[in-house]
């Protein structure tokens, strides 16, 4: 099957995967080849793509999946390959997002989100070193 994620900037990747996960809005999918049409709702976190034998890892930020005819199409916000992730910097966006005061429902949902997308993309950049 092939694997497209694009951005608003740009095409990501596209090539062929014998297998992909991702992680939708209510959990995580893995899709293989042949699988029923669907269209999903991306959640913050991890996609891992395998072909031959090599899992490749993304952080993908919200947007959505469709799966048709043997094509895996993920349209987000932000996709970034595990290795361009800087760790670094994502432990101090973490640090950054939990010290910020929140007094309205609307700040705490935007300090909830940073929180949530620094972790992931720990996360991501984690498991690819191991």
């Amino acid at each position: 099957m092939q694997c497209i994620v694009a951005t608003p900037e740009r095409t990501v990747l596209d090539r062929p995967a014998e297998f992909v996960a991702l992680t939708l809005y209510d959990g995580e999918i893995g899709i293989a080849p042949a699988r029923a049409p669907m269209i999903g709702r991306l959640g913050v976190g991890e996609m891992r793509v395998v072909d031959q034998g090599r899992t490749e890892r993304y952080y993908v930020e919200g947007g959505f999946v469709e799966v048709l005819n043997d094509v895996v199409t993920v349209l987000t916000r932000r996709a970034v390959a595990a290795a361009e992730i800087d760790e670094e910097v994502a432990a101090e966006q973490l640090s950054a997002a939990r010290a910020k005061k929140a007094a309205t429902a609307e700040q705490v949902e935007i300090r909830d989100r940073a929180i949530v997308q620094a972790r992931a993309q720990l996360r991501v950049r984690r498991r690819a070193n191991n």
